[in-house]
């Protein structure tokens, strides 16, 4: 080995040092989409628009499997499948949010579900921006 190459070290993610298993992972994806697939205002956008749930739910704790212990399993562009979900407007971050926290409440540690909440929030944020640049509701930021 020469001097510019290094062994490879597993990468860990921010989910291990507080608990976060592939175990805890499915069961937060899947009582939070029972959820929202019951409630009255996200129910109607996220039931109109996937197809099928068994293969959504795997591809989300694939997605959340690659946030919080670094997998590389999720392959997929999160804000192009928002982009193209009709119906899915600003408003509807914030419950989205207050379920998703309410429900890694119920099912982690206090630890792992403030990692939980917090990703969350980071993400919703990305996806909102994203959101309101690609339909034109803010200018993309110019790269000068």
């Amino acid at each position: 080995m020469n001097s510019i190459e290094h062994p490879r070290r597993p990468r860990i993610g921010p989910g291990v040092a507080v608990g976060v298993t592939e175990d805890v992972i499915r069961r937060q994806v899947h009582a939070f989409y029972g959820k929202v697939r019951q409630d009255e205002v996200l129910g109607p956008i996220f039931n109109g628009v996937i197809e099928d749930w068994d293969e959504h739910l795997a591809k989300l704790t694939d997605f959340w499997s690659s946030v919080l212990l670094m997998t590389g399993r999720f392959k997929g562009s999160p804000m192009a499948a928002h982009a193209r979900a009709p119906g899915i407007e600003a408003e509807h971050f914030p419950r989205w949010l207050r379920i998703w926290g309410e429900t890694a409440r119920e099912q982690c540690r206090p630890e792992a579900a403030d990692l939980f909440i917090a990703k969350a929030e980071m993400i919703g944020e990305s996806l909102k921006l994203g959101l309101a640049v690609s339909r034109g509701e803010i200018p993309p930021l110019s790269l000068r």
